[in-house]
């Protein structure tokens, strides 16, 4: 039946138009902005997955710069460490060569003291923004934020790294070590084996604390890109599929055009039947 008060040939191309033209605005807005969910309304429980993991991935990015922060300070800390391993060993050298009756004792005294010193200053300055763990006042160590531990329940918790302080300025009695004489210089030698073991163990402890934190460091990087992938998973456009929807809906959408100008001229046709 025609009619020409209801089109209902025009309403069905217009309800179609409507269609492809909403279709095309949301891959226009994919293309434009490269993201297949861009907002909730897109996909609602993608983009709040998608929005827990950015925030995951910001926190990652302070773990990150307190793990580098801390591996700096440590490394400072065996830095010094390592220098006065080889320091006591400089001195152990003048020790022994002190045992002997016919050096000179004072000269000798004199290096010894200067080497002291020399440790004394490199303890002091083994510090990173204000932190040093070879001295007494840096005893307490340091805490190293490492991690951000999300569990099933959404619950986030940080864990973290100790770095226990060696504290030299307490550990490394220099005082016992004197080369007045033959026999007091041969009485230092047991003093200074336990000093350069004390240095050699300190130091290995602190290698040990700077390896686990730049290995943590390597893997929360990796775990933050691995992260940055998986919201991309989620919520990135496929340039290819929605470069070749949009040729097929622009298509789509002239033959929209074309569909409802036919529908709408068909109510004319019934002026024929009264001529």
């Amino acid at each position: 039946m025609s009619s020409i008060l209801t089109n209902n040939s025009a309403m069905v191309a217009l309800q179609t138009l409507k269609s492809i033209n909403n279709d095309l605005s949301k891959t226009t807005s994919m293309i434009s902005t490269g993201k297949e969910v861009a907002s909730a309304k897109d996909n609602s429980a993608m983009w709040a997955i998608s929005k827990v993991m950015e925030s995951d991935v910001s926190g990652f990015k302070a773990v990150s710069d307190s793990l580098s922060l801390g591996e700096s300070t440590v490394a400072v800390a065996s830095a010094g460490a390592e220098q006065i391993t080889n320091l006591l060993n400089e001195m152990k050298e003048k020790v022994v060569a002190a045992t002997g009756e016919n050096v000179d004792h004072t000269k000798i005294t004199a290096d010894i003291t200067q080497l002291k010193e020399q440790i004394t200053s490199v303890i002091a300055a083994s510090q990173f923004n204000g932190t040093n763990l070879l001295d007494t006042a840096g005893n307490a160590g340091m805490s190293v934020l490492s991690s951000l531990d999300r569990d099933a329940g959404g619950t986030v918790t940080a864990a973290n790294i100790d770095v226990a302080s060696v504290d030299f300025e307490a550990n490394l009695d220099l005082t016992t070590i004197d080369t007045v004489d033959a026999a007091t210089a041969e009485a230092s030698l047991t003093d200074m084996e336990t000093l350069i073991q004390t240095a050699v163990d300190g130091a290995a402890a602190l290698g040990a604390s700077s390896s686990r934190i730049s290995d943590q460091n390597d893997f929360v990087g990796k775990v933050s890109d691995a992260i940055k992938s998986g919201i991309g998973t989620l919520v990135d456009a496929d340039m290819e599929e929605a470069s070749a929807r949009l040729q097929a809906l622009q298509v789509q959408q002239q033959l929209g055009v074309q569909s409802l100008s036919i529908a709408n001229q068909a109510p004319q046709s019934i002026l024929s039947l009264f001529r």
